[in-house]
């Protein structure tokens, strides 16, 4: 095989190795998303194993004397150096350059979104459990049990019964 696929191939197997599937598995919530999820893992595995087997492997060499006694050296030597002719074209990215910065981005975001979603969740998990709390201890709780926990909503009312307001 010629070098630059050898490259391609060996940097597709380096590159599964460090996907994380299981921890993406994890954080999929819904069956539709793992359905796809499973999809895109066996596609993906089934990519990199036609990667390893068929385009990893060199072609075996060709036996110009073999065919030079069955057919002939004037026709093999045509083949042979039409064969040794072609040019394989060297494959040039331009599209990552382009891509790159933008996906760099998009990753430093995304921390940035995550972290922002973790401190939102744990500070919704507070508020369900003070919550449940609350609903568990609200036959009988006393108004002033209830102000100590929101001292807020007692000033509040202390100013309206102060000021005269009722409400209407």
């Amino acid at each position: 095989m010629s070098r630059p696929g050898k490259k391609v191939v060996d940097v597709a197997f380096k590159a599964s190795k460090n996907i994380d599937w299981e921890g993406m598995a994890k954080l999929l919530v819904s069956d539709e998303a793992r359905k796809e999820f499973a999809t895109l893992r066996r596609t993906f595995d089934e990519v990199n194993s036609t990667l390893q087997t068929k385009f990893s492997q060199e072609p075996e060499p060709i036996d110009w004397e073999y065919y030079r006694k069955g057919i002939g050296s004037h026709l093999v030597d045509m083949y042979k150096e039409a064969y040794e002719s072609v040019e394989i074209p060297k494959f040039v990215d331009t599209v990552t350059p382009q891509y790159k910065p933008k996906f760099d981005a998009l990753l430093v975001e995304l921390k940035e979104a995550e972290e922002k979603s973790l401190k939102e969740s744990e500070r919704l998990e507070k508020e369900i459990a003070e919550v449940q709390e609350l609903k568990q201890k609200i036959s009988t709780m006393t108004a002033d049990e209830y102000f100590e926990k929101h001292p807020e909503l007692k000033k509040k009312f202390d100013d309206e019964i102060r000021n005269d307001y009722w409400g209407y």
